[in-house]
């Protein structure tokens, strides 16, 4: 009798998108039934406006799989259902990705001297909340090299002016290319990323602001909230593209505040509501729950 594969080997995660046609999700569901798997979760959504159809199925070999593919390792069993998907691709267009349920997607954080985000991120990754590997972390300030160095990951000063900030923007993407990464996070990084970066990267960059833009710009946000007197507090987490904070939104968190909060205050509720936003985006990139249509996402959760 062939042993047991682990849970977490069996499952896959598959996520497609396409025009809306009749006929797909029987096409894709009678795939998985060939394959001998079992559907775990489904998640699926129809853009009637834009006639645009999404969905994310989880789903798992059973034990009739099992027993007739023994001798597939994970990665093996992983590559031959994309092979055998691609035909059911082609046939209904699709856009998709197929792969195993939590598998650690490479992530490299960006940070400037504000290390809340970063240091939950890292907590997060620390007890496998995130379905994250933190291979790398990138800073135009020293503030965090400490605590990345704590948690055992490669720390990279890179200073940025505005005459260097072509090669920092050079040696990022070596960064990038060297430790394989998958997905950039601007942890409260402070620093615009160029046109040329942000087009080269699209829907691998994720940033967190404070939902006061446009209102409140420039130094302290908080304490020109604070004089205004402001009664929500919150964050976005949106993918980074050539418009200044304005690329797809993916995740946001607000937070009812009143006149007795201070300027202090309102920043600590400020930084909860960023670390949850930016984790839940990272999060739900990683387990393949976003698809981006034009400047708008599609969260399959």
């Amino acid at each position: 009798m062939a042993t047991e594969t682990p849970a977490s080997q069996r499952e896959h995660v598959l996520t497609v998108d396409c025009v809306e046609s009749p006929g797909i999700v029987h096409a894709i569901s009678g795939f998985l039934l060939d394959q001998g798997c079992d559907i775990l979760d489904i998640k699926q959504y129809g853009d009637k406006a834009q006639r645009h159809f999404f969905m994310r199925i989880h789903f798992s070999f059973g034990s009739s799989a099992s027993s007739l593919l023994p001798e597939l390792q994970p990665p093996s069993r992983t590559e031959g259902l994309r092979h055998d998907f691609a035909p059911v691709a082609d046939r209904w267009q699709l856009n998709w990705q197929l792969e195993p349920q939590g598998r650690k997607r490479r992530v490299l954080v960006m940070v400037s001297k504000m290390g809340h985000c970063l240091n939950d991120l890292l907590y997060r990754t620390r007890t496998g909340e995130l379905p994250v590997e933190i291979v790398a972390v990138v800073s135009n300030h020293r503030d965090q090299e400490g605590l990345v160095q704590w948690h055992g990951i490669p720390f990279f000063h890179v200073p940025v002016t505005k005459e260097t900030k072509p090669d920092a923007e050079a040696r990022l993407l070596e960064l990038v290319d060297e430790f394989d990464v998958e997905l950039v996070v601007l942890a409260r990084y402070m620093q615009v990323l160029s046109d040329e970066l942000s087009l080269r990267m699209a829907g691998r960059v994720i940033n967190i602001h404070h939902s006061f833009l446009p209102s409140f710009k420039g130094a302290k946000p908080y304490h020109q909230a604070y004089e205004r007197g402001v009664k929500t507090v919150g964050a976005t987490a949106h993918y980074v593209n050539a418009e200044l904070d304005e690329g797809p939104i993916i995740s946001q968190q607000v937070i009812e505040v009143d006149h007795t909060y201070t300027p202090d205050d309102l920043v600590a509720v400020g930084r909860d509501a960023e670390c949850a936003a930016l984790r839940n985006a990272v999060r739900w990139h990683c387990e393949g729950r976003i698809v981006l249509l034009g400047n708008r996402t599609v969260v399959l959760r």
